[in-house]
């Protein structure tokens, strides 16, 4: 059932109350609301999986395991094991001058916090930064995306099962309930989902100086060195590609490969591609497109590049009639394609895959460097040197070499963008220190030399002033 905007008002300023009367949870209530999310979890898998799949058209049960249900309990598992110790003040270094005193950080829940989830990946997407954001000792309410209904509606039932309104909620409703909700006054704002509407969030945010952690996305990029072992480098890539279809944040956009290996890097490419999925159409490994529009502007991707003279390689030919009804497109490469084709302006979220030759590495990477800075980069080789200029020499949110996606499932890794694809960031530590203020502290000693530089300002006080100034 859908969520009013007085319904909204009205769970927010219980949870605010609610944050008022226990403004620092025990550690013991922390882990408490931690292991009923993983009996949450445990409890819905199946009916989580089976919404996602219809929501989608189809999505195999095993990919939803792998890519949402087991990093969620990889996180939990995590954060109930460090909980303790991120609880703990933390002593930092005091300037020498004001010795005996102490400096310390002292860790404390920012109060509630709104999640608004995408479509893709709809149940990691919106219990992730959720572990972070209770392991801090806030609470939450979510807004998951309305692309995926029947997989909201599980959500709702799930957290009102395991959790009370004024811990936990999930507000359903459509596009008009999301922008009351990221117009609300919330102590600090989680949005994953496209750039454009990103910018929109954090201006809907600042209206109430709400902070904001913004998991956007953009253009990927996969540089294949001239020193990549294809038979390896490429399955990991396919992998990374076609997982969900394409539908994936950090799914790599496009790639750019050494120009003498060009033709071998296609045909490995489509060697791994056909070996991880030996037909496409009916496949029930292989995922639905989420929606009719997002299938009719992956095509219009490809009519634009065709139009514009890229060459178009499509794995399983015609894309017939059976698969615009199960709403699926087998991936396509596109060669030959230039900076003013769509494909290499937008993010494709698909199965679509522009490959870039290049001719030196300084070309390559001059050729991401032009562009928004990605949220992921992936770098295929075994030459150092030319693995560690990349590294430097490029900004991203985040990068895994020799692999695509995993460093997303690293929970001591911080996961978030940079500039347009992004801001803040969670996992592990990192999601519990975003979510929480970090207060300075200074304990004075007993003794304390400060009553040296007091009022009046005698001659001895500034002589002393200057010999400070010229030590401290």
């Amino acid at each position: 059932m859908n969520t009013t905007e007085s319904e909204l008002q009205c769970l927010l300023d219980l949870q605010r109350q609610a944050h008022a009367a226990d403004p620092a949870p025990a550690h013991a209530v922390r882990r408490d609301r931690l292991q009923r999310l993983g009996a949450l979890i445990d409890s819905y898998a199946e009916r989580f999986t089976a919404a996602v799949s219809q929501d989608f058209g189809n999505r195999s049960a095993t990919e939803t395991t792998l890519t949402e249900i087991v990093p969620l309990r990889a996180a939990i598992r995590h954060a109930q094991s460090h909980l303790r110790a991120w609880m703990q003040p933390r002593g930092v270094a005091t300037a020498w001058t004001f010795w005996p005193g102490r400096s310390r950080l002292l860790r404390q829940p920012l109060g509630v916090v709104g999640i608004v989830s995408p479509w893709n990946y709809p149940l990691l997407l919106a219990l992730s930064p959720l572990v972070d954001v209770l392991a801090a000792g806030n609470r939450a309410l979510l807004k998951p995306s309305e692309l995926t209904p029947l997989f909201a509606d599980a959500l709702q039932a799930a957290v009102a099962e395991f959790f009370a309104s004024e811990e936990v909620a999930v507000l359903t409703g459509d596009a008009a309930l999301g922008q009351a909700f990221c117009a609300a006054p919330f102590d600090h704002l989680v949005f994953t989902g496209s750039t454009a509407v990103g910018r929109l969030v954090a201006q809907a945010a600042a209206k109430n100086l709400t902070p904001v952690t913004l998991e956007l996305g953009g253009k990927s990029p996969a540089i294949v060195d001239a020193s990549c072992d294809l038979g390896k480098g490429v399955e990991r890539l396919a992998w990374g590609k076609l997982i969900n279809a394409g539908q994936t944040c950090i799914a790599p956009d496009y790639a750019l490969v050494p120009r003498p290996q060009l033709d071998a890097f296609v045909a490995a490419l489509r060697a791994s591609m056909q070996r991880l999925y030996p037909q496409f159409q009916g496949n029930p490994d292989y995922t639905s497109i989420a929606s009719e529009r997002h299938l009719q502007r992956l095509h219009g991707l490809v009519d634009d590049a065709r139009q514009q003279g890229a060459t178009v390689l499509e794995l399983e030919p015609g894309n017939g009639r059976q698969m615009r009804q199960m709403r699926q497109m087998a991936p396509v490469l596109l060669l030959n394609v230039h900076a003013g084709m769509r494909v290499l302006q937008e993010e494709i979220f698909g199965p679509l895959l522009p490959i870039v030759a290049y001719d030196t590495l300084d070309e390559a990477i001059a050729f991401v460097n032009a562009r928004d800075k990605p949220l992921a980069l992936y770098w295929f080789g075994s030459d150092s040197a030319h693995r560690d200029q990349v590294l430097a020499q490029t900004l991203s949110g985040g990068v895994s070499i020799n692999d695509c996606l995993v460093h997303l499932a690293q929970d001591s890794l911080p996961f978030g963008g940079v500039g347009p694809s992004g801001q803040g960031h969670y996992h592990g530590e990192y999601g519990f220190r975003q979510f929480s203020k970090e207060k300075p502290v200074f304990l004075q000693s007993r003794w304390s030399a400060g009553g040296l530089v007091y009022p009046p300002y005698t001659p001895r006080v500034l002589q002393l002033l200057r010999w400070l100034a010229r030590r401290a």
